[in-house]
């Protein structure tokens, strides 16, 4: 596509030459594609060309039109609309690009000018809770980042930074002290990281009511909310944590362990998976290391009371808590080391953060903060900054356990693929297992799509109902796109229709034919966008488009009744050729594709 483009930017200067006596200014050579309701596939914008050339917007196209349709074989008609040139290109253009497509295979390298050896965290769950939607957005992104990236040819690390220490593990864990019993996964006959969450929950409702209770003695709310009991345990366990405390860390070790065990069967059942793992408990103290080596750079600085800070208000922010004056780190100091760490591990080109915007201040302070303290890595630091998953009801808080959890959410979805697919009555000869992980492929990929085809940056409202629908705008209808190709090639395979890549001399091509070569040819520059703005939801619509695009050359051409042997081949060439793409493509987002439907 590149050099279809390059060669009608080559014309169109040619043409200017010819008829204005120059050529066009780099500025407003951009050819963008044609609207849907007009004829062509290529559109010069016109309008800033009028000073140079001395006339008006249309008289422009037209000239430049009927030049190019003279002298360049490439372009087969034009049209003008008020200051938009449209370039309709040669069905032989077509065929010279399709066969330039099979030529290669579909999902080689994309070239992109990118960063080259990248670590992408994402996921870094706590302890104390289980992953729930907002945890879903954030792993379907960092997956499919990380494999948009390794499809332009980077090397790329999935990392995963566990917060397995703090001040809110210590929650979960006073409150099962307090009121677990001895209760473990197997006695609640529940996942280890629902029991963690449960005692968190647990937490807060009882602090809750120890702050009523002191409020109602006379306390100020803000003074009970410090001074309330199980908050001083709270922090007490914490400082216990950090001195190595014997039961503290085993009670830690044992939690955890739970907690572990309870998010690998999560990550194996929504298909992600990581590369290194990371602890804030392994992080944190070479954390505190770099707070030391700024107090001694002079960088930081201690206060009365002991805590350290970071002055960074000459950089448009505030200061900054480093470490608390009983010494116990917060989330920026580990946040440090983790950092250092990626850096020794993998020297970087590019580290990306996937945290939500709630994060924008803390991520702008730690990358502040490592320019202060001089680290090659700071620059390299890129946030990748998503909107928060809202319900109908409003905002998600775990604490108070009003969360759609992650696991019973997965299930809900394959339920719906199930009913859904059964309703339609076309899985004959499919036995149950085959069933079973056809309707997790589609559970799967209703709920993936959906989440990753909002843009990253944008806010998004969870609509239950909505995102299980397996028909229009959604991932099952991508899906099925490539099961029906998939059923196309196994009847072609039976009928022996004889696969070939020459079709030159195939002659006029039917538009949904040329419009399908054309949404195909946008691949690389699809991911390489998708890359360049670490944006998942661009490679979705790429994928709706060429679903759309089939559906329709389907529906309008003939495969099998096609009397022509050489565009019969054609057709089932071309159809392969769409169900590569489309696997490529979901593939980026983590979706897996069916052979049946």
């Amino acid at each position: 596509m590149q050099q279809l483009e390059q060669t009608l930017k080559n014309a169109l200067n040619e043409a200017a030459k010819a008829v204005f006596g120059q050529e066009i200014p780099a500025a407003s050579l951009a050819l963008q594609p044609t609207r849907k309701d007009f004829a062509g596939s290529f559109t010069l914008v016109t309008f800033p060309l009028t000073k140079a050339f001395g006339k008006g917007p249309e008289q422009i196209g037209q000239a430049l039109g009927e030049w190019l349709q003279a002298h360049e074989p490439a372009i087969s008609g034009y049209n003008v609309v008020k200051g938009f040139l449209n370039l309709e290109i040669a069905d032989a253009e077509w065929l010279r690009l399709f066969a330039e497509l099979q030529s290669q295979p579909a999902g080689a390298p994309v070239l992109f000018e990118g960063p080259r050896r990248v670590v992408v965290e994402y996921s870094s769950p706590n302890t104390n809770k289980p992953l729930h939607l907002g945890h879903l957005r954030n792993n379907f992104l960092g997956y499919s980042v990380a494999q948009i990236l390794a499809a332009t040819g980077a090397t790329v690390t999935k990392a995963n930074l566990v917060n397995d220490r703090g001040i809110h593990i210590c929650k979960s864990m006073l409150a099962y002290l307090r009121f677990g019993h001895g209760e473990t996964p197997e006695s609640a006959g529940i996942k280890g990281d629902h029991l963690a969450g449960k005692y968190y929950v647990l937490f807060d409702k009882h602090y809750r009511e120890e702050i009523k209770q002191l409020e109602a003695e006379g306390v100020a709310p803000e003074i009970a909310k410090k001074q309330a009991p199980l908050m001083l345990d709270a922090q007490k366990m914490l400082q216990q944590w950090e001195a190595g405390d014997e039961e503290i860390m085993a009670l830690w070790h044992r939690m955890n362990g739970w907690v572990y065990d309870g998010f690998n069967e999560t990550y194996r059942a929504i298909g992600v998976d990581f590369d290194k793992f990371y602890y804030e408990s392994g992080t944190y103290l070479l954390g505190k290391e770099r707070v030391e080596e700024g107090l001694a750079k002079g960088v930081f600085y201690k206060k009365d009371d002991g805590s350290v800070w970071i002055d960074l208000q000459e950089e448009g922010l505030d200061e900054k808590l480093l470490l608390r004056a009983d010494g116990t780190s917060v989330y920026i100091t580990q946040d440090l080391g983790t950092a250092e760490l990626k850096y020794q591990d993998f020297g970087y080109d590019s580290s990306v953060y996937v945290i939500g915007d709630e994060q924008n201040y803390h991520m702008q302070v730690l990358q502040a903060t490592l320019k202060k303290l001089g680290k090659p890595y700071a620059a390299a630091i890129h946030h990748l900054s998503y909107g928060m998953v809202d319900l109908p009801s409003g905002k998600m808080k775990s604490r108070e356990g009003t969360v759609v959890d992650a696991d019973e959410l997965v299930n809900e979805v394959v339920e719906a693929a199930r009913q859904a697919t059964l309703g339609k009555g076309k899985i004959e000869g499919l036995g149950e297992e085959e069933q079973a992980e056809l309707f997790h492929t589609l559970g799967l990929g209703a709920l993936k799509y959906y989440l990753l085809k909002v843009d990253p940056k944008k806010r998004m409202l969870f609509n239950p109902a909505e995102s299980v629908r397996l028909e229009g705008d959604t991932g099952p209808f991508v899906q099925y796109s490539y099961a029906r190709i998939a059923a196309i090639r196994r009847r072609a395979a039976e009928q022996g229709i004889a696969e070939t890549t020459d079709f030159s001399a195939l002659g006029a091509l039917h538009a949904t034919e040329s419009g399908l070569v054309q949404e195909l040819a946008r691949y690389a520059s699809v991911v390489a966008d998708a890359a360049r703005n670490y944006s998942p939801a661009v490679v979705a619509q790429y994928a709706y488009d060429v679903a759309k695009a089939y559906n329709r050359f389907y529906t309008e051409v003939s495969i099998f009744n096609e009397p022509d042997a050489l565009r019969k081949a054609f057709r089932v060439a071309l159809s392969a050729r769409t169900a590569d793409t489309l696997k490529t493509g979901l593939g980026l987002l983590g979706i897996e594709v069916p052979e049946r439907m």
